[in-house]
């Protein structure tokens, strides 16, 4: 099926506004850098994407589901088949008894406001954490001793046949920057959020902290997908890097970021095969030096 036929069936499910061909996908993108992708669809009800979910496999075409960009590198050659974008529509959220229901396309950042003027701690260590609460509760993102861990008590997903799903406690099986539902390539629909009652100006206090901390240490100013690589036992990833002379290290238009080596950031014309050549380069110095193998935790998703 080509994609003009296969978008008009899709814009009779979700509405033209809802469905783009061609689409830019720097446009979705923290890091502003990729192809474009043959469809972009933004469901906004869980019916929809589970329509479009069952139509895909339907027709055997390859989909890939994101929240609002922040974790990924998409390739100079885009994507093919269909992109499905949460993060602009399934975003609603209530408030009851210490616990936040909150679907899977709100950000986190709004999420630990909505904690804040409820007066609920635990979620604090979050404020700062770009990203969607899907992608968030997916890789168990954390920061600052906090993980989602260790305030998610139920999640509601759906798998790539469009089946809904629940998962409870410890059927989350956690683990650093995964989680079930990150490894059966899950979609989160909705979590409960478990919290405690504080007092708000403690809780904006510890927000503010954190805030500052991340301005002062991290490129906040520069297109990025945050912290590059995961924590290697026993050392830290932007020290190996820094001990290797790598700061300021550049390639093409993507660069070791001066202000912290755990970063690497767009300059402004830099291309997806720009950041993971610098990546590789990274990954093989820093193997060469101290023997340490770097795992990324970014995504490279698209047409290599």
């Amino acid at each position: 099926m080509d994609k003009k036929s296969l978008a008009s069936i899709i814009e009779n499910i979700l509405g033209n506004q809802n469905v783009m061909i061609d689409e830019p996908m720097k446009n979705h993108s923290s890091f502003k850098v990729g192809g474009t992708a043959d469809i972009l669809v933004t469901p906004v009800s869980f019916f929809q994407l589970s329509e479009v979910l069952k139509l895909c496999k339907k027709e055997n075409i390859p989909i890939f589901i994101m929240g609002n960009g922040s974790n990924l590198i998409v390739s100079d050659k885009g994507i093919r088949g269909v992109v499905v974008k949460i993060s602009d529509n399934l975003s609603e959220c209530s408030v009851k008894d210490g616990t936040i229901l909150v679907q899977g396309g709100m950000l986190l950042s709004k999420v630990s406001r909505v904690a804040l003027e409820n007066e609920l701690t635990g979620l604090e260590f979050a404020a700062g954490i770009p990203g969607t609460i899907g992608g968030a509760v997916a890789m168990n993102a954390g920061a600052y001793g906090g993980e989602m861990k260790d305030v998610v008590a139920c999640t509601e997903y759906m798998d790539l046949y469009g089946e809904i799903k629940t998962l409870r406690g410890s059927e989350h099986k956690f683990g650093y920057r995964s989680s079930y539902i990150l490894k059966n390539s899950g979609i989160v629909l909705k979590s409960l959020l478990k919290l405690k009652k504080g007092k708000k100006g403690e809780i904006k206090a510890l927000m503010d902290d954190f805030n500052k901390r991340r301005k002062d240490k991290q490129p906040l100013d520069m297109p990025s997908a945050g912290s590059v690589f995961k924590r290697p036992e026993g050392y830290f990833a932007g020290k190996l890097i820094e001990d290797c002379n790598l700061k300021g290290c550049k390639i093409g238009g993507a660069q070791v970021s001066e202000k912290h080596c755990g970063f690497i950031v767009n300059t402004g014309s830099a291309t997806a095969s720009d950041i993971q050549n610098l990546i590789e380069h990274i990954q093989n110095t820093v193997k060469s030096t101290y023997g340490v193998e770097l795992q990324t935790e970014v995504r490279v998703i698209g047409e290599q």
